[in-house]
């Protein structure tokens, strides 16, 4: 345990990737939850993040995903053009082994025990109905079903959004907001990837598709038999013609061995954290290879978790998440401006915004982004 402590305190105060506010480990023997939540920035508003529940290896390696996601929050939220700052949570642990009932209302007390600083909803390995009861724990919780008075699926958004992201790198690159013709190849088509392939295949583009689970994949093809599969990502990524690699896996999709095989010339996805360190958006800026930012573009789902806070609005939410189109134009302009890659310049936009919000402006001042 003393490694794992090392570690977080490296990463809060010593490291580049730190600055977090709070970090709260929890723990219920009861139900057997052992759980993290991670606030990261609260200068523009409460925390909003979901809730992760996954085995993980080890305590430290649920730490540090975390950290890692709670500050990717902030920059999404930021970005998102939302009153809201960064937060995570994760549950350690096989959530079809161990997801009680008792587990997650032990874990939305917790959540409850923040008084609002943190704002939970769904993420990996957690869903509608497991949001319904931490609910009946916690008031500050969302991504609840209609019958809740939540605004059910945030996948449906999330893939929205992502659609939006690649539209604006074919504009970008191609000079049309269209994917017709152009193939792409989605790895996991899970709760974001399976609505991505539709939007995709109605815009008439070609699609390949991977994905770990196979009873995943045989939904999409017994929905959309015109698809191809890949045996994996290795063989995704290596594709011939390929146009368009979305990772809407897990974090680190790109990385030292992906990024010097991969075919596509834009990469635009799904999946939070797909660089795997400092240095990989340069590396496909140097191979010609176009970044869409992942906290950009998949900015659809926690901008209808938000809305729910204030009474939602479907429509509402999808004209919120349309502008993604937009966000991801003026991302590309800028980094062709400073000379630098989309990753960098969305990161020294969101920045400016929560330093704003930090230093409010005096009387006159106008941002200057």
């Amino acid at each position: 345990m003393t490694d794992v402590t090392d570690g977080v305190l490296h990463t809060l105060f010593r490291s580049d990737q730190g600055g977090h506010e709070q970090v709260v480990l929890c723990q219920d023997r009861a139900t057997g939850l052992k759980a993290v939540i991670a606030i990261h920035s609260t200068a523009l508003g409460p925390a909003l993040g979901g809730t992760r529940f996954y085995p993980y290896a080890s305590e430290e390696a649920a730490v540090a995903d975390a950290l890692n996601l709670a500050r990717g929050m902030s920059y999404k939220n930021a970005m998102a053009g939302l009153d809201h700052g960064g937060g995570k949570a994760v549950i350690i642990g096989d959530p079809e082994r161990i997801k009680t009932e008792e587990l997650l209302l032990a874990y939305g007390r917790f959540v409850a025990s923040l008084g609002g600083r943190y704002v939970t909803a769904c993420d990996v390995g957690t869903y509608v109905a497991d949001m319904d009861v931490v609910a009946r724990a916690c008031p500050w919780t969302t991504g609840r079903s209609p019958e809740n008075g939540g605004a059910g699926d945030s996948s449906v958004l999330t893939a929205y959004g992502v659609f939006q992201g690649m539209r604006a790198s074919a504009q970008h690159l191609w000079g049309d907001p269209t994917l017709r013709g152009r193939k792409v190849g989605v790895a996991g088509v899970g709760k974001v990837g399976h609505y991505l392939v539709g939007h995709l295949l109605e815009d008439g583009a070609d699609v390949v598709i991977t994905d770990v689970r196979p009873d995943a994949v045989r939904r999409v093809t017994d929905e959309h038999p015109e698809v191809t599969v890949a045996a994996d990502t290795d063989a995704l990524i290596r594709t011939e013609g390929l146009d368009i690699y979305a990772p809407c896996a897990l974090g680190g999709a790109l990385n030292d061995r992906s990024v010097p095989v991969l075919t596509a010339t834009v990469v635009c996805g799904a999946a939070n954290n797909q660089l795997a360190h400092p240095g990989v958006e340069k590396d496909l800026a140097d191979r010609g290879i176009l970044y869409a930012p992942d906290y950009v573009v998949n900015a659809g789902g926690v901008i209808q978790v938000a809305e729910e806070l204030h009474g939602f609005d479907f429509d509402r939410c999808k004209a919120k998440a349309s502008k993604i189109f937009d966000t991801t134009l003026a991302i590309f302009a800028r980094a062709k401006d400073d000379g630098i890659p989309p990753a960098a310049a969305a990161d020294r936009i969101a920045e400016q915004r929560m330093a704003e919000a930090r230093t409010p402006a005096l009387p006159g001042e106008a941002s200057q982004l």
